[in-house]
């Protein structure tokens, strides 16, 4: 066997969501052979990758068809976020992914999804920083357990930088953490707005693959800085099955993809699905109605990324400052793990076929 050979084999191997082959797109390095040995690294295009198993066996099953039939096939991942920013860089500049999670309504556990989905890509081998926008309501410091502390600053050529906290792995940044909870942040729009603006260009993010953004519910101020301020990679939009939640995320969508905005839905996340009673745990009842996200998703041609149930163990992880990623609930963090592989495959797939991410230019 030949390194020839082995490339041979594998240009016969499809990347499933960028639908050419990993030689075309320089996925695989460091090839090494041995007698009937054989061993390559594929380089992802994000480390939350779900079809690496399909991959892999793709790539066994080429190399013992088209090579050798008795090969032992070694196979080693290494994941290169892909990003498609094409503005400037000079705001966040070493953050390769900005995913926006926003909901219609309040209510809707949206800032529980975009703590546990920055936790879930972190856990899947990525740099990421989570960024508490809910100006008016900031719930990461209960979240992550860090009510009272202070971010620390430094001096970045004279001019006064903000160190981010890290909890689990990631980085965080909250109104929360500047301001006494205690106090009521009455604020009117351009200081929210302004807020935002220092969130990104006076916090020292450094290089991330994701930056998670929880936004404010509903649509407004808020969220056209944010798209006028950074390059948003897209919006993750957090709904629950009920046909009022429904209709106040399909306003959500329907933002976003204004002509003048065009910022992508990489998903739709159905949150509270059913309820299961920890004592039953096979039980699943459906009090705020079935499938609903998932239809929703179908009649906009948007990804659904998955379905979260409505656990107490959820609930109290956030109230307790350890999010459910963070325990032995498994059947939870699995329901979290598929939602954050299914947008980070959404993400890069965005990024390979969609055109490039920007900062808008928003006339209202």
């Amino acid at each position: 066997m030949t390194e020839s050979d082995i490339l041979k084999a594998l240009s016969n191997v499809i990347e499933p969501d960028l639908g050419k082959d990993l030689v075309t797109l320089n996925m695989v390095k460091d090839i090494a052979t041995e007698g009937d040995n054989v061993s390559f690294t594929v380089v992802l295009t994000t480390p939350a990758c779900p079809l690496k198993d399909v991959i892999k066996n793709a790539c066994i099953n080429a190399v013992r068809l088209l090579v050798n039939k008795n090969a032992e096939v070694n196979i080693k991942f290494a994941a290169n976020t892909n990003s498609n920013r094409r503005d400037n860089q000079a705001i966040l500049p070493g953050v390769k992914n900005i995913i926006a999670v926003v909901s219609g309504k309040g209510g809707v556990g949206k800032s529980t999804v975009a703590a546990n989905l920055a936790l879930a890509l972190a856990e899947g081998g990525a740099s990421v920083g989570l960024m508490d926008a809910d100006i008016y309501g900031p719930s990461v410091p209960i979240m992550f357990g860090v009510r009272g502390e202070r971010p620390l600053m430094k001096d970045v050529n004279g001019k006064g930088v903000i160190i981010p906290l890290e909890r689990f792995g990631i980085k965080l940044m909250s109104i929360g953490l500047l301001v006494d909870e205690k106090q009521a942040i009455v604020w009117r729009g351009p200081m929210a707005s302004s807020a935002i603006k220092q969130f990104v260009s006076d916090v020292d993010w450094g290089e991330l693959d994701y930056l998670v953004i929880d936004m404010p519910p509903g649509t407004g101020d808020i969220h056209l800085t944010l798209v006028q301020t950074v390059p948003v990679t897209g919006a993750v939009v957090v709904t629950t099955p009920q046909p009022v939640a429904l209709a106040d995320a399909k306003k959500a969508i329907a933002m976003f993809g204004q002509a003048q905005i065009k910022v992508p839905i990489i998903g739709i996340v159905e949150n509270m699905s059913w309820f299961t009673p920890a004592e039953l745990p096979e039980n699943k009842y459906y009090i705020f109605g079935k499938g609903g996200g998932k239809r929703m998703a179908e009649e906009f041609d948007i990804p659904f990324l998955g379905q979260i149930p409505l656990v107490q163990s959820i609930r109290e992880g956030g109230d307790t400052g350890v999010p459910i990623m963070m325990s032995d609930d498994s059947i939870t963090q699995k329901a979290f793990w598929e939602v954050a592989g299914h947008a980070a495959r959404s993400v890069a797939m965005r990024n390979a076929n969609m055109g490039a991410t920007k900062i808008v230019e928003v006339v209202v």
